[in-house]
């Protein structure tokens, strides 16, 4: 069934972000879950054929199912991962050493019916028809794993001519292809099921088979053996030792964390809505039952709200353990989303109130002060809707999405209502009300108002489940030390924003038109007609067909013509329309990117991009609304792009301050290799160092296409990287790669020891971890699943090195920020990107903030290596680039 849902759905539509196949376990599990809405069965259980096919009729009949197809690599993993849903779902699986699925079905069918059950099978093997009696039906997938029409005993015997108990008679005779199991030449259902009929069964056949006359007599006694055989390979069992009872198939129920973990993993959201709606959920499971909203007032007035906060607050006041949760409804987006209402909630008590985009005093009073401890989600959202109503939010001690996100940080999603769901097993989906209607029913004391006090009962009860749960990770001092003062900061900068040129935006946008539109005519010039670019069709007749191009790789359309492919194509080619296709798609990009750019400039002329801290499971901030770390930065398109950024009105440039090499020096920090910290701590270019020594020349005499390899493999190293990939990296043979490495190994040993010790360090502990104590939990460094546990190792490679660095250039950012209010300036943290900071520069202000921004980032981390700061100024980003 697994087989039959993973050629149902099309692979390359179903995988995570991590390019995990998931096209066999969404069908399956589906499929399985339809059945129990549709059948609602008391029992369920899962039958496996064991992995390594040495099965009784493997053994008794060496050609029993061979000559099948090889299982396709995207298949591959996915039945360990339908065990795990299953598992997560509270249904039993079963297999056995030596046996197949269908002879479990079977044992499970005549005890299931001689219990008095009624019993379904499902399964695509025709010989579970000779299981159907009064009490046992077969669904049998006649398309898919959605068509599953019941075969009980009159509909195997009008499609197939004999009773369930003949059929394996029945195909004995006939074969059966799918086992490999050959019948007699020339005899079809209907023969055989006549000589069954006359001679009761198939034992009587080969008993008077010298009475059959003509070529099938003939065929028959010619192949006898063949017959018996049959008979006896596909007779299914029915008295196997279960490791199970039937007791232990009953009422199967999920269990919450594990299919939210589960199926955050999996990318299944729809899928997870059906099994909650489907599924009755065990009572010790549900935590909704159990969980109370506080009852809550509406104040009237101010004096009435001032009270009813003071009562509120009474018992927090320096009790970081127990903060007043604050829930806020909100409209329009970032970076002015305006406030609409808001509810504050204990475990006692709640109150709520519209707020109309203006926030009343005694409330804003209360949100200012510091000594009242909060807890919030996303609070910079929320704080920027304050904000524009003129409050300020200070005292904010959790964030629940921040705390969720550092106590699991492979979650997919860190949204109020998932989090609910995952660790209180609490429903905030259905009935969701807008703000609209909140606005304007609240006083009633309606659905409305009681849901926006649901949600901020919500964030007081994950505040309660997440905090010892970070204490017991060593990730508290992350979230109140790093993570909520970072918040802080890039509150303001999210607030500030970047300056922009519009007029150099437009005139970049003519160019780049320009630059694609010249650059398609000269791949047309190439073929000698116009097609359309963009189509993977057209080019794909283009390029092999017409062409005779060396084809790429196979996908179900044809071959694939995406950029990393054509890429490789041009360089073996050399072909002009290639050339020219590759040139259009770079400055389309471009412009695309560029205008994107424009569509995102604000009212007053600057950008304001958000940054999230919850994305990366590494640790590092990502940018969106619009993406400003997706700008080029090497070439010189995207040097072009981040001339459009400019010094704002008032200020006199920008700095932009960058890591040189954070993550080498990291690595040379974390391995203690001698020769690498050597290098750094001599000011020596490292690649060149590290060159000198791998291929035995003097520094001067390292020549760039030997830096090249060694700064490749150097970064590469610490990502997993393995010789074939370093050899297409390259573009040399794999043995050199290997040579390659294995000099730079030897020449580095503390490196080599420690990429080898870090791994099995985490598979010891469950966990990596960064400098700083950031972890990330591995399960998958155990599995037996060798796709599973090779990502995982190469997860264990790079985590502390890309947590470190990510750590460190929010650190600087800390100490930049602190800096600049400390000593009073007017200068102001505009951007972070990668391992870069950008600062817009009041007049007069430069040498002092340039001496800051170099001291607070080189003192971010104390290593056993220098970090290097470049710093550069400007009137565009661009120019202060370095």
């Amino acid at each position: 069934m697994a087989f039959r849902a993973f050629f149902a759905l099309p692979a390359e539509s179903f995988q995570n972000s991590e390019g995990q196949h998931t096209n066999a376990v969404h069908g399956f599990t589906s499929m399985l879950i339809n059945l129990v809405r549709d059948q609602e069965p008391t029992h369920v259980a899962v039958a496996f054929d064991v992995s390594d096919e040495t099965t009784h009729r493997r053994t008794e009949y060496s050609e029993y199912k061979a000559g099948r197809n090889a299982t396709p690599a995207e298949f591959a993993g996915q039945i360990d991962y339908i065990k795990k849903v299953m598992a997560a779902l509270g249904i039993r699986t079963l297999e056995l050493p030596g046996h197949e699925a269908d002879d479990i079905l079977a044992t499970l069918a005549a005890l299931g019916s001689g219990a008095g059950f009624e019993v379904l099978l499902v399964s695509g093997d025709r010989d579970t028809f000779q299981l159907v009696n009064d009490d046992v039906t077969v669904l049998y997938p006649r398309k898919g794993v959605s068509d599953l029409p019941r075969m009980d005993a009159a509909a195997i015997e009008e499609k197939y001519f004999v009773p369930p108990a003949r059929y394996p008679d029945l195909a004995a005779l006939v074969g059966e292809s799918a086992d490999n199991l050959p019948g007699v030449p020339g005899v079809g259902p209907k023969t055989a099921a006549k000589w069954i009929a006359q001679y009761d069964g198939v034992e009587g056949v080969l008993a008077h088979a010298d009475e059959i006359k003509g070529k099938a007599g003939e065929s028959l006694r010619a192949n006898l053996e063949s017959v018996e055989r049959n008979r006896k390979l596909n007779r299914l069992l029915t008295d196997l030792e279960l490791p199970l009872s039937l007791e232990d198939l009953a009422q199967p129920r999920p269990e919450r964390a594990a299919v939210e973990s589960l199926f955050d993993e999996l990318e299944f959201k729809t899928l997870r809505t059906r099994v909650y709606e489907i599924f009755a959920m065990n009572a010790a499971e549900a935590p909704e039952d159990r969980f109370e909203v506080p009852a809550h007032t509406v104040p009237a007035d101010d004096a009435e709200l001032a009270a009813a906060l003071s009562a509120l607050t009474a018992d927090t006041v320096g009790a970081e353990e127990a903060p007043v949760a604050v829930a806020l409804r909100a409209s329009g987006a970032s970076p002015r989303p305006a406030a609409e209402a808001i509810a504050l909630a204990t475990a006692d008590a709640a109150v709520v109130l519209t707020l109309d985009g203006e926030v009343p005093p005694p409330l804003a009073q209360w949100l200012a002060d510091p000594a009242v401890p909060k807890a919030m989600h996303e609070y910079k959202e929320a704080a920027k809707a304050l904000r524009v109503a003129g409050a300020e939010v200070a005292g904010v001690v959790d964030d629940v999405s921040v705390s969720g996100y550092l106590a699991e940080p492979d979650r997919r999603s860190y949204a109020l209502a998932d989090l609910a769901q995952h660790h209180l097993g609490v429903d905030l989906g259905a009935g969701q009300p807008s703000t609209g209607q909140l606005a304007l029913d609240l006083e009633g004391g309606d659905a409305a108002a009681a849901a926006l006090v649901k949600e901020a009962a919500v964030v007081h009860a994950l505040h309660a489940h997440l905090a010892p749960a970070l204490v017991e990770r060593g990730a508290a001092g992350l979230l109140a030390d790093l993570e909520l003062p970072l918040s802080r900061v890039l509150l303001d900068m999210e607030w500030t924003g970047i300056a922009v040129d519009s007029g150099h935006i437009a005139g970049l946008m003519d160019q780049l038109g320009a630059a694609s539109e010249a650059a398609a005519q000269e791949a047309y010039a190439a073929i000698g007609r116009e097609v359309n670019l963009g189509s993977p069709k057209q080019l794909q007749t283009v390029l092999f067909d017409e062409l005779g191009l060396p084809k790429t790789k196979k996908i179900k359309t044809g071959y694939t013509t995406d950029a990393a492919s054509l890429k490789d194509l041009l360089d073996r080619t050399g072909h002009p329309f290639l050339a020219g296709l590759m040139a259009h798609r770079e400055s389309s990009k471009l412009r695309q990117m560029v205008e994107t750019l424009q569509k995102s400039v604000s009212s007053d002329g600057r950008i304001h991009t958000t940054y999230a801290q919850t994305i990366a499971a590494t640790g590092r901030l990502s940018s969106n609304n619009p993406n400003l770390q997706n700008i080029p930065i090497r070439s010189e398109e995207g040097r072009r792009v981040r001339d459009v950024f400019v010094v704002g009105e008032g200020y006199e440039s920008l700095l932009s301050a960058d890591y040189s090499q954070i993550e080498m020096r990291i690595m040379a920090h974390l391995s203690g290799d001698e020769g690498l910290i050597q290098a750094y701590r001599e000011g020596e270019d490292l690649h060149r160092f590290v060159g000198s020594r791998i291929f035995h020349v003097e520094p001067a005499d390292v020549t760039s296409e030997m830096r090249s390899k060694v700064k490749a493999m150097s970064y590469g190293l610490a990502y997993g990287l393995t010789s074939f990939g370093l050899s297409k990296q390259l573009e040399i043979s794999v043995d050199e790669a290997r040579s390659l490495m294995k000099d730079y190994f030897d020449r580095f040993g503390g490196v080599r020891d420690y990429l080898r010790g870090v791994v099995e360090q985490a598979r010891q502990d469950g966990y990596t971890s960064t400098i700083f104590g950031r972890r990330r939990y591995l399960p998958d460094l155990t599995s037996p699943n060798r796709v599973h546990r090779e990502l995982a190792e190469r997860i264990a490679l790079n985590s502390p090195i890309q947590g470190s660095a990510a750590d460190i250039i929010k650190r600087a950012m800390l100490g930049v920020e602190g800096q600049l209010r400390e000593q009073g300036l007017g200068s102001r943290l505009l951007l972070q990107i990668h391992d870069e900071l950008v600062v817009e520069v009041a007049p007069g202000e430069e040498e002092r903030v340039r001496a800051l921004v170099a001291e607070q980032m080189g003192s971010a981390a104390e290593l056993t290596v220098p970090l290097d700061v470049q710093i550069g100024v400007g009137r565009t980003w661009n120019e202060a680039g370095h």
